[in-house]
């Protein structure tokens, strides 16, 4: 059976950038892959921004928080949600990974995740690698080149919705 298949439609200020499809690896990474599924299915990512944008490293969303909180708030997540363990596979964050976010503690994940925009080696066997981009790299980098403030996060607000792409 072929790997779970999503497509992230990415806007701002109301216009449509494009959409970004990626797959999940849940015999590599069962745990994230089914939260991001089950996140998903519930719409949880809806409205959220890419609140982090580093040329030449990744973009990073997921947030609840960017949907309509403060956005001093955004990038720190809700610390009701959901957590999952650690992951760590023989994966290289090379550009187009998918892989977890978290705080210092590795077994912290939840909703947030980054996209590489380019080879982030260094990442490897401390962040969960659970998924990569099939098509859109051109809307991952439009999205990366953003403006942007000092914390890296851009002026105008990049939403994304993301829906599972059924077989």
């Amino acid at each position: 059976m072929a790997n779970p298949q999503y497509a992230i439609n990415v806007s701002s200020e109301g216009e449509d950038w494009g959409t970004i499809t990626l797959e999940t690896f849940p015999d590599v990474a069962p745990l994230h892959a089914a939260n991001f599924d089950e996140l998903v299915a519930n719409k949880a990512y809806d409205g959220c921004a890419f609140h982090r944008v580093i040329p030449g490293f990744m973009i990073q969303g997921g947030d609840p928080n960017s949907i309509d909180g403060p956005r001093d708030t955004w990038g720190y997540g809700n610390k009701n949600q959901k957590r999952v363990k650690a992951e760590f596979n023989d994966i290289s964050h090379t550009r187009g990974i998918l892989s977890a976010a978290r705080s210092q503690d590795p077994n912290s994940a939840s909703s947030q995740f980054f996209i590489c925009v380019a080879d982030a080696k260094f990442l490897d066997g401390q962040y969960t690698v659970y998924g990569k981009v099939l098509d859109g790299l051109d809307i991952v980098d439009k999205i990366v080149f953003a403006k942007r403030d000092r914390q890296d996060n851009p002026y105008e607000k990049i939403e994304m919705r993301i829906s599972k792409i059924e077989e």
